[in-house]
């Protein structure tokens, strides 16, 4: 079964769900998704998931099947993380890098045999990955494009582990480890993986078994959220967003994404323009900044020292949990601003305090 197009926009398997709950909807990587739900709305639905414990439906996002002998190493071959570092049963996250060393995308890999992983790409650019896999596959590979057979739903937050294994589903596997298992008649893909910063598990299951688990998470008591909710706690704890924090435009070396890319390995898409910016050194990093003063930074402001211009913001929110505006902010090396320095947001013509730091924004177990 596929998704629903209305308008050009995709529709998850649990659109009739989100409607009945009074959810607001928004356009996202081309799918008709909940941003909050009607009752308390993105503040009530960002403190379930640090406090207690929070379902999104993540069904927009990708899923790609890469099949065949060797299909790890062609993998590896082409991803920039080091897929031989992990075994089977283990997911990664890694990313997908143009031949100038810019991000198609940042995905996550499971690595389910030698010869079979299963890519989750973000939902604007599953084609593209696929495109780009499929045009350097050797003969025995197979890419597909499994974007709307599998419905993805994240459960996430310090009462995780209680609502799944009240569903008879296994929550004692590591961090970035998979568990396949079935939910009644569901199989289901328990994966522990999250863009929260809390202790959480994401389900992977078939599309027209999506109602099925996500009516058992709700009758367990877990507060269904929305994108909303995703983007607070995911800026909070200074996760990058592709399209954002990580383009074409932003290489990993500049998003101190570093550490996903396999440097020893002898290739990957991008290597070469990676390795090389690394050596010479990045001309802007990314940086968190934690407003002192009162206002809510959003992406593309400009960022100063002074009177000088020093860089740009890429994400900003107002932190839930911290209570004052947080951003990440793209600033150039050559400015020489160091972790505690302040400098200042031009928020609609009103430059706002805010100080240098290292995310996380937040502290938490993730792990």
């Amino acid at each position: 079964m596929s998704g629903e197009v209305t308008d050009a926009l995709f529709r998850s398997p649990l659109h009739e769900r989100h409607v009945a709950l009074g959810a607001k909807f928004a356009a996202f990587g081309g799918w008709e998704m909940p941003l909050e739900y009607a009752g308390g709305g993105v503040l009530r639905e960002h403190a379930s998931v640090r406090e207690a414990v929070g379902a999104f439906d993540v069904s927009h996002l990708g899923k790609a099947r890469v099949r065949g002998a060797g299909a790890a190493d062609f993998v590896n071959s082409c991803l920039t993380n080091d897929l031989s570092r992990i075994k089977p049963g283990q997911a990664q996250y890694t990313l997908a890098c143009a031949e100038d060393g810019g991000v198609i995308d940042d995905l996550i890999a499971y690595l389910i045999s030698d010869d079979e992983v299963f890519l989750i790409p973000n939902a604007a650019n599953t084609a593209e990955v696929v495109r780009r896999l499929a045009a350097a596959a050797p003969e025995g590979i197979t890419i597909n494009d499994e974007h709307r057979m599998y419905a993805i739903l994240a459960v996430q937050g310090p009462r995780s582990i209680e609502a799944l294994t009240h569903l008879g589903l296994p929550t004692d596997h590591d961090y970035m480890s998979f568990v396949q298992t079935r939910l009644g008649e569901a199989g289901v893909i328990v994966c522990r993986t999250g863009y929260t910063g809390e202790h959480g598990y994401e389900l992977v299951v078939a599309w027209d078994d999506a109602v099925t688990v996500w009516d058992s998470l709700v009758a367990e008591g877990v507060q269904p959220c929305g994108l909303g909710a995703r983007d607070t706690l995911r800026t909070e704890m200074g996760y990058p967003l592709h399209g954002q924090d990580l383009s074409r435009e932003i290489t990993p070396v500049q998003a101190r994404s570093g550490w996903a890319v396999g440097w020893d390995k002898p290739a990957f898409w991008g290597r070469e323009a990676l390795v090389a910016e690394k050596a010479a050194g990045a001309r802007r990093t990314l940086r968190g900044l934690e407003l002192t003063g009162r206002g809510i930074p959003r992406g593309h402001m400009a960022v100063y020292a002074g009177d000088q211009a020093i860089g740009e913001t890429t994400s900003g929110t107002f932190s839930p949990t911290k209570k004052v505006g947080i951003a990440l902010a793209l600033i150039d090396t050559a400015a020489g601003v160091a972790d505690g320095d302040l400098v200042e947001i031009d928020i609609r013509g009103r430059k706002v305090e805010a100080r240098v730091t290292r995310p996380p924004f937040v502290r938490t177990s993730v792990r």
